[in-house]
């Protein structure tokens, strides 16, 4: 029988340190529960230490996760194991998450300690944290350019002290295939018979994180660390999809297998991209668009012929479908709640609720709706949240040989304001006139993305923005059929994310806070 791999999906933890990616807490709970839903059998929900509203948010998906193992990082110190400690103790399956550096290079620039030091602080860290649960993983950061000598004596030490898992970071994406191979095959000998798992966790700067992943399981490592679309810190993290795709689909050569639901992957990279608005290449492997698509003729022959020549798994496997509903006005929320549980979504009432009238709302402009249109709705209405800003009307005007103007109204804290803008070109002018409705008059564009969701000229425009207001950066996004109300939306959420959380756009950063 194949052998169980655990996945360890720290997308809102190490992920969250990709440029830009900045979640609010809301967006994480949201996105913790779909991964429970996945089937991870980790969810690293992040660093408590670092901040009150980090603690708070790790505190909230640790109550919410009822399936997934629910861990929290911190540094060998006691305040650091503490904090983390009491931002998941209440949860139903917490693990401690304990890590410190072992290469040379870290603990004479970084940590100012001796190799002795390092092992004390092991010995420490590891020991605290067996006294609060019997669930302890133990991180070597940088282990891949660590001695590998010293390596071996830190990991005995860390399981003589308590840890049952032993992650082996390659911390900046800097190891070969074979030279992990060797790594996780030298720390399984060190275990022998004793009860501990080896864990892989790999940054992708060489673009080989998946590779020393798959590498390190056949080895014998049996969890991998990982990120939903391979975000992360730099180039990114192995990616969850590939991962438990290249093994599903290769269990003949790994003989390892994942508990994660696979027709589950394409919603949940959809949800990804959404709240961090970091968007998908179209050829990224497993959940691009591109990903199953068929261009040249022999290709299309030998597909039409047998799908088996030129695809290696098939598209509904990971969640894709080519399904055109007939849903309109006239259509009950059974049926789409229906195609929404087969595109990967678990809503509860109230979200089936927001969703089903947004789908009204948008068969009213959209005759034609396609499941890339459901994940749109699903990720704009499912949020969670008081909102202080509302976008209630706009109206624009613009041509070649005028000055666009914009009227807007805006509900703020449940009273209507209504306000004039100019600028270059609707969306500018638009901008103009919620800055001037909301009065926050130091809310100021700093980026802006605009994709097509779905082909033809009625397609839904999804906008991306990143605003400064005072000095902190806010995201925000919206998606409608006209892409000047598409990018108010996107603005006026940004305004929302800001007052919403008081550290909103900070980025959450100690020593050594990614591994």
């Amino acid at each position: 029988m194949p052998a169980n791999v655990h996945i360890f999906d720290t997308t809102l933890r190490d992920g969250e340190q990709s440029p830009g990616a900045t979640m609010t807490p809301d967006e994480k709970v949201r996105l913790a529960r779909q991964l429970d839903s996945l089937g991870v059998d980790i969810i690293e929900a992040g660093f408590p230490i670092a901040s009150p509203g980090e603690f708070e948010t790790v505190k909230r998906i640790a109550a919410a996760v009822k399936g997934a193992q629910v861990a929290a990082l911190c540094r060998t110190r006691a305040g650091d194991i503490d904090r983390a400690w009491d931002a998941i103790k209440d949860g139903a399956r917490p693990r401690l998450h304990v890590f410190i550096a072992t290469s040379d290079i870290h603990l004479e620039h970084k940590l100012g300690m001796t190799r002795a030091e390092v092992l004390d602080q092991i010995r420490f860290g590891v020991a605290r944290c067996k006294a609060l649960t019997d669930n302890v993983e133990f991180s070597a950061e940088d282990a891949t350019r660590s001695d590998p000598a010293f390596l071996l004596q830190a990991f005995d030490v860390a399981i003589e002290s308590g840890a049952r898992v032993l992650n082996v970071p390659d911390t900046v994406g800097y190891t070969m295939p074979e030279e992990y191979t060797a790594l996780v095959s030298a720390i399984k000998e060190l275990i022998g018979d004793r009860d501990v798992i080896i864990s892989a966790h790999c940054h992708d700067d060489l673009g080989l994180a998946v590779a020393n992943s798959l590498a390190a399981i056949k080895a014998g490592a049996r969890q991998v660390e990982c990120c939903v679309n391979g975000i992360g810190e730099r180039a990114g993290n192995a990616a969850l999809e590939e991962l438990v795709m290249a093994l599903r689909t290769r269990e003949d050569l790994l003989d390892c297998q994942t508990q994660v639901d696979t027709t589950k992957l394409v919603a949940t990279s959809r949800m990804v991209a959404d709240i961090t608005g970091m968007t998908v290449a179209p050829n990224k492997a497993i959940i691009g668009r591109n990903a199953f698509a068929h261009e040249s003729g022999i290709h299309q022959h030998g597909v039409l012929a047998q799908r088996e020549t030129y695809e290696i798994m098939s598209p509904e496997s990971v969640g894709f479908t080519n399904t055109r509903i007939s849903l309109g006005k006239l259509s009950g929320r059974h049926a789409l709640s229906d195609r929404l549980q087969q595109l990967g979504y678990s809503l509860d009432k109230d979200q089936l609720k927001g969703v089903f009238d947004a789908f009204k709302r948008l068969a009213d402009r959209k005759p034609d709706i396609l499941d890339e249109d459901l994940h749109a709705l699903v990720g704009a209405t499912t949020a969670d949240g008081a909102q202080r800003f509302e976008l209630t009307t706009i109206q624009t005007a613009s041509g070649s040989d005028i000055v666009a103007t914009s009227t807007v109204t805006l509900r703020v804290d449940g009273d209507p304001r209504t306000a004039d803008g100019s600028g270059d070109g609707p969306v500018d002018a638009a901008i103009a006139a919620i800055v001037a409705a909301s009065q926050l008059s130091s809310a100021r564009l700093v980026e802006y993305s605009l994709a097509a969701i779905t082909p033809g000229s009625d397609a839904q425009g999804r906008v991306h923005v990143l605003v400064d207001i005072d000095g902190a950066p806010a995201r925000g996004q919206g998606t409608h059929t006209d892409i000047v109300v598409a990018s108010a939306r996107a603005f006026v959420d940004a305004l929302n994310q800001h007052v919403g959380r008081p550290e909103a756009g900070e980025r959450i950063r100690r020593p050594g806070a990614a591994y």
